[in-house]
């Protein structure tokens, strides 16, 4: 009784921090009650009273009572979840008692800062999450990709990479998701593109012809690489989507080749000419250079490209082209040098693109064999010999022609270095 008049006491004061005090009492009294149901049942109308109170303090002791409990009365946590935002945030993030559908009613209107509570539950379903992703709300959105353990499903992330994929920061987010078609992957790096194309920065430092090309290399090298990986997971999906949006192309074609991505290049080629692929990756592998001539025909090639796509193949079949930048400009290197010879420096016109495109890749390649060069060069003087100061480096890595030098009288031996092409 003493206990009881002390509630009614706090209950009727004038001071928020009584009537808070009492809110949290009748609360806590609830969950651990176990007693008779008339009690319970008054303890509730207790509860539902203090709903009512002017004071935001008040509601805000109601629901830390009953926040995360799961036996709380879920419409008291409903109402709490419609209260002012500083309640609604905690109670939206916390309570278990509410449904889906009462965090999706309430995901309608409420305000972002309750809407980030709301992406920040520790368990969301798909109808949630795809409810919150369509808020537009981009700090929701950056959160609910940023949760590596939520499932979202694959037509989420392809609705948000149209509304959203021109967002950077939400841009980068997205490709992070494992769950993300190909498809959409390959959009993002178009918007990367197009982004860097418009930027003021990259404009002023770089020319306009020299970024065309070095962004359009970039856009090949992600379609190449996002269908090779599609390919070697067993699935035909990405390259039966270029072929629907008519981006398999001869630059695609010799791109994938000369980069050592011969699964894309062969479902590629299968989807363009109608032939099984298992049977074209046998041609590729093995096909005599009459064969392959054969295949390009019914893919709609044109003589010179079928020539020339079959001479890249069979130098490609003694290559690693993959990996090694060494062997790429080996390979391009020889396969130029043929098309001059044999057009006599006349590249004939449906050969032109493509002998360009060659050659721009040609030198990328060289540069990037070129770069070990001097390093193993550097390392090898390092390791024969110790310089002395004010010795000639000139006079030690080479000038002479024996491979034995005799430098104050101290004999080493040059390793003779050179490009991996020459």
């Amino acid at each position: 009784m003493v206990a009881y008049q002390h509630f009614i006491a706090l209950s009727n004061s004038n001071n928020t921090e009584h009537r808070g005090e009492a809110a949290h009492l009748v609360a806590t009294a609830f969950i651990e009650h176990d007693g008779p149901q008339d009690e319970r049942a008054a303890l509730y109308a207790s509860m539902l009273g203090f709903l009512d109170d002017s004071s935001a303090k008040v509601r805000g002791s109601l629901a830390l009572a009953l926040l995360r409990s799961e036996i709380a009365p879920r419409l008291i946590m409903l109402s709490l979840a419609k209260d002012a935002p500083i309640i609604a945030r905690a109670v939206v993030q916390y309570s278990p008692i509410l449904l889906d559908v009462d965090l999706i009613g309430i995901a309608k209107t409420a305000e972002p800062g309750v809407l980030l509570a709301l992406s920040c539950r520790e368990i969301l379903s798909g109808k949630l999450i795809e409810k919150l992703a369509l808020s537009g709300d981009k700090r929701v959105i950056k959160n609910l990709l940023s949760r590596q353990e939520l499932d979202v499903c694959a037509d989420v992330l392809e609705n948000l990479v149209q509304t959203h994929g021109h967002v950077a920061s939400i841009r980068g987010k997205l490709l992070a998701r494992k769950e993300l078609s190909a498809s959409c992957r390959l959009q993002l790096v178009e918007n990367i593109k197009s982004d860097l194309c418009k930027n003021k920065m990259v404009k002023g430092a770089i020319a306009a012809g020299r970024l065309e090309r070095i962004t359009r290399d970039a856009l090949d090298s992600a379609a190449s690489r996002i269908g090779e990986e599609q390919s070697m997971a067993g699935s035909d999906d990405f390259a039966l989507y270029m072929q629907e949006n008519k981006r398999i192309n001869t630059r695609l074609l010799l791109h994938c080749v000369i980069n050592g991505q011969v699964l894309f290049f062969a479902d590629c080629i299968a989807l363009i000419g109608e032939i099984p692929p298992k049977k074209v990756f046998a041609l590729l592998k093995d096909g005599a250079r009459a064969s392959l001539n054969v295949l390009f025909y019914q893919c709609g090639m044109s003589e010179p490209m079928r020539n020339l796509m079959a001479r890249l193949i069979m130098y490609a079949r003694d290559a690693d082209l993959s990996s090694d930048d060494g062997a790429r400009h080996f390979v391009v290197s020889a396969l130029i040098e043929e098309l001059i010879i044999e057009h006599d420096g006349d590249i004939p016109l449906s050969l032109q693109d493509a002998f360009r495109y060659l050659d721009e890749q040609n030198m990328v390649f060289a540069r990037a064999a070129a770069r070990g060069v001097m390093p193993a060069f550097a390392q090898n003087i390092d390791q024969n010999q110790e310089l002395l100061p004010g010795q000639d480096l000139l006079q030690v890595s080479g000038q002479v022609p024996d491979d034995e030098h005799l430098v104050a009288g101290h004999s080493f031996v040059v390793e003779r270095l050179a490009l991996p092409a020459a």
